[in-house]
């Protein structure tokens, strides 16, 4: 907490989860900064005084910083590394899983099924803390991070780089089981209740659906997720070995 332990740990090189800034900070100070954590891609919120507070009884200036328990990784070199190393990417990127649970569950069925890496958003995702990794069974610490500023931005470079984004809707007409996804692919899931935003669904070239037969509404993102990846694991190995 304060305006210089948060500068020396960026200066340290140290990963940050979040800033939370008191919202009436104003002034050349609270510009600079927030211009750096702009280009560094660390997610920041404008809150009030009272919030911070309920924080921390400590003197904060106006400022709470989250420290990571991961490193992020820029999507771009992940890209380049997996082609590199000879390999076909297979990413999983989420939209909008706003519980931690499911976070670290879905990040446990990825490292399993030998995802490449995981991509999420800097906002609009449930923060990955002890409690996801805890949940993971610590796949959050094996597995790669990505966090981009725009999920839609980040497909449309993944497709320039040959990657396909698979969407997993349940309002899709096509099932899994029909079309066998090969080569370099994203499956890409969104929030049980709104599902995959418009923008991002838009990058997505293929929608697919899990088939089921039971009364019960829907699944679970995370198992909806650990049947998806399992299904492209085995086209990736089928394709690779043909």
């Amino acid at each position: 907490m304060g305006w210089h332990p948060v500068q020396e740990a960026l200066e340290a090189g140290k990963e940050f989860q979040r800033v939370l800034i008191q919202r009436d900070e104003k002034g050349e100070r609270t510009s600079a900064l927030l211009s750096q954590l702009k280009r560094l891609n660390i997610p920041v919120q404008r809150v009030p005084k009272e919030k911070l507070h309920r924080i921390t009884v400590k003197n904060h200036q106006g400022i709470v910083a989250f420290l990571s328990p991961i490193v992020y990784h820029p999507l771009d070199e992940l890209v380049a590394q997996t082609y590199e190393a000879g390999e076909s990417p297979f990413f999983l990127a989420l939209d909008g899983v706003t519980d931690v649970r499911n976070i670290g569950a879905i990040a446990r069925s990825a490292e399993c099924f030998g995802a490449t890496a995981l991509i999420i958003p800097s906002f609009g995702v449930a923060p990955i803390q002890e409690d996801a990794i805890k949940s993971s069974s610590g796949a959050l610490l094996r597995i790669p991070v990505a966090r981009v500023p725009d999920m839609a931005k980040a497909l449309q470079d993944l497709a320039a780089n040959g990657i396909t984004a698979v969407a997993l809707s349940e309002q899709a007409e096509t099932s899994f089981h029909q079309t066998p996804v090969s080569g370099p692919v994203c499956l890409v899931m969104g929030d049980e209740e709104t599902g995959i935003s418009p923008g991002v669904e838009r990058n997505c070239p293929v929608q697919l659906r899990l088939p089921m037969v039971g009364k019960t509404g829907s699944l679970n993102v995370s198992v909806a997720a650990g049947i998806a990846l399992s299904h492209l694991a085995l086209w990736k190995d089928a394709s690779e070995a043909s």
